[in-house]
């Protein structure tokens, strides 16, 4: 099994930065595509950005050329870089990944994700 731990939340002011980090452990033979999503109140989850194990980015429009996602694949950990956050921004937010795992002597491949950590932006 995997676990994702979230951190790097908190509250900050319109046009403020927030590093969010999240990582893996575990039982984990190989990590493909991390990724952010996010949630606003009474919203539907929505992507925010990917990454994959070769480092190929996606990004939300909403997000692109304020957000950065990256990885540090020796400690399975992958981060979002927030600039010029917005009020809209507000959300909790949470990091999933697809990785080779066991359950007893059976090998696969499952979804994890964390728990979530809260970002709110104020204006």
């Amino acid at each position: 099994q995997v676990q994702l731990v979230e951190s790097g939340g908190g509250l900050v002011q319109a046009g403020g930065s927030l590093k969010l980090s999240c990582a893996a452990s575990g039982i984990i033979f190989s990590i493909n595509a991390m990724g952010w999503y996010r949630q606003a109140p009474g919203k539907q989850r929505e992507l925010v950005a990917t990454i994959t194990s070769g480092g190929s980015t996606n990004y939300a429009d909403s997000v692109k050329g304020r957000f950065t996602i990256s990885r540090d694949n020796a400690k399975n950990t992958v981060y979002l870089q927030m600039n010029s956050l917005k009020p809209e921004d507000t959300a909790v937010y949470y990091c999933n990944t697809d990785a080779l795992t066991a359950y007893g002597s059976s090998r696969y491949t499952g979804r994890f994700w964390g728990q979530g950590t809260q970002v709110t932006v104020s204006s």
